[in-house]
């Protein structure tokens, strides 16, 4: 990992509060979203997250190079959605994976021990249990609410937060159609942290909405 990246010790540092994704939207130029990422920084987000399936691979990376520099300005995370070949390739803090991609041992050999690798559990105890023990640095569960990006996901129940916040020693994030209305009760119920996209950057004042969030953790 590059010398900027978030030091080993201090990666759980950020790993309170809102955790925005960025939003695939046709035509964004890496300036205009280093300019999202930034007002959802300021706004109150800890960790900022490139996720963007419809572009060419040197598109992903100007774009995931560019957000990058951004987010090291501001002391901020960056973490790669499914692609641990493109955060090596920038120099990003981390990566997010899926059950259908690199299994996370690679990942880690790819990235390095300072890599922050966090895994999708989905509604499932059993495999963020199974994700610890292999070193995540953090899990993810949902959706716990309808999700216009993944409106066929499984749904999680709140009580799943609860059961893993007793059980693990990693991060537990929540995803899935979370607003800063319905997040309070995720909150409530073990989440260290709540996942957005929509919610931060669909809406007109994207500072603003990271306010939202970040309000529902004070």
């Amino acid at each position: 990992m590059n010398s900027s990246a978030v030091d080993k010790h201090n990666r759980h540092n950020n790993f309170y509060g809102l955790y925005a994704i960025t939003r695939a939207t046709a035509g964004l130029t890496p300036a205009a979203l280093c300019d999202q990422a930034v007002a959802a920084i300021e706004g109150g987000a800890r960790i900022i997250q490139y996720r963007q399936k419809n572009l060419s691979p040197t598109q992903q990376q100007q774009q995931a190079q560019a957000l990058l520099e951004c987010c090291r300005e501001r002391a901020t995370p960056l973490i790669i959605n499914d692609n641990p070949a493109l955060a090596a390739a920038i120099g990003a803090d981390g990566v997010h994976l899926g059950q259908e991609d690199m299994p996370l041992q690679a990942a880690r050999e790819l990235l390095g021990e300072r890599a922050i690798i966090g895994t999708s559990c989905y509604n499932s105890f059993g495999l963020a249990i199974t994700a610890q023990q292999a070193g995540a640095d953090y899990v993810a569960f949902g959706c716990f609410f309808a999700s216009t990006t993944k409106p066929l996901a499984v749904v999680a129940d709140p009580a799943l937060l609860r059961q893993a916040k007793a059980a693990l020693k990693i991060p537990v994030v929540a995803i899935g159609g979370i607003t800063p209305i319905n997040g309070k009760a995720l909150v409530e119920a073990g989440a260290d942290m709540l996942a957005a996209i929509n919610g931060v950057f669909a809406q007109r004042e994207i500072r603003v909405a990271a306010q939202q969030y970040a309000q529902l953790f004070k």
